[in-house]
């Protein structure tokens, strides 16, 4: 049995302060992917990984994005889109932060700097992808941080929005995001697959894909996150020859469970969330999934916005 975890933790350091260290010391998951993690190496937490080895691209843009996988046994491979990565073993001792003596992190040129698809060299450098083959299982491990996206300028409303309208800038990026990692996540998974992979990739996708995924659905259609395009984007990568959504098809009949819910008002109290933290697994892999769980809470306490998603599979 593996148990394998995905989480933003909407900053380390933050997520430190509320428990995510004993969160990752008692789960006993034995993979975590982490999606803004939000720190340069410098300005990491002491142990900010535990007991784990990681692989972590923290991204060219201080405090914000940065994805890592942690993994029980050092990772066969690594690859990153930009050629390097921070790794290290074991923090069972010392500091990490700062790349100390006792840390074991440093930067290093990744074993495989991945051909991107057409449209991603503009997101290189920010931190939003990782994948490791794990050593122990034949199993690639894919970490996304997926751009959260705007309104197109038609149904900016000012006024109406969180954000200074911006004329579609932010939507039209994302859309042009989507349909690059689309093409390099054929790519990527069809490599797993030649090399006798698995397929599994985590994180925050940043989209719900239907009315089950999202308790305020009827007012949040034309909400950026809900959109229709946004919609059939995430419905094309799912097929039974391709990728499964592992969490829906353990919970196909519910609504949720959900993984974002808004700090502001009783969002979380009434379980008014988001489900937009995926586990997408190759078919056979997807089959081995006996249980999905999203941890709300950690001794009470709310590690993130996001709360960890965790699978376990009967993967041998």
């Amino acid at each position: 049995m593996r148990r394998i975890a995905t989480v933003n933790v909407n900053g380390i350091r933050a997520a430190h302060r509320r428990g995510f260290g004993d969160w990752l010391t008692t789960r006993g998951s034995d993979v975590i992917a982490l999606q803004e993690v939000r720190a340069q190496a410098d300005k990491l937490p002491a142990a900010a990984f535990g007991c784990y080895h990681v692989a972590f691209d923290p991204g060219s843009l201080p405090g914000r994005n940065g994805v890592a996988v942690l993994t029980r046994q050092e990772p066969a491979a690594i690859r990153t889109w930009n050629g390097s990565a921070l790794v290290a073993g074991p923090q069972r001792r010392g500091d990490l932060r700062g790349g100390g003596e006792n840390s074991g992190i440093g930067s290093v040129a990744a074993p495989d700097r991945v051909p991107l698809a057409r449209g991603l060299a503009q997101f290189l450098a920010e931190g939003r992808y990782i994948e490791v083959d794990l050593a122990d299982a034949p199993l690639t491990v894919a970490c996304l941080y997926l751009p959260k996206g705007g309104l197109p300028a038609e149904l900016q409303r000012p006024g109406r929005m969180r954000e200074a309208p911006d004329g579609g800038a932010r939507y039209t990026r994302k859309m042009g995001f989507m349909a690059a990692f689309s093409r390099y996540l054929t790519r990527t998974r069809r490599a797993a697959a030649a090399a006798g992979r698995e397929f599994l990739l985590l994180g925050d996708l940043n989209i719900a894909h239907t009315r089950q995924d999202l308790a305020a659905w009827r007012r949040n259609q034309q909400n950026d996150g809900f959109l229709p395009e946004e919609r059939a984007w995430l419905g094309e990568q799912l097929t039974p020859r391709t990728l499964v959504d592992v969490v829906r098809s353990l919970h196909p009949d519910e609504d949720g469970p959900y993984s974002w819910w808004s700090w502001l008002g009783q969002s979380f109290a009434k379980d008014a969330g988001w489900r937009i933290d995926y586990h997408l697994a190759t078919p056979r892999l997807a089959r081995t999934a006996v249980r999905a769980q999203v941890d709300r809470e950690h001794g009470g306490v709310r590690l993130s916005d996001h709360a960890p998603v965790v699978v376990d599979y009967d993967f041998r």
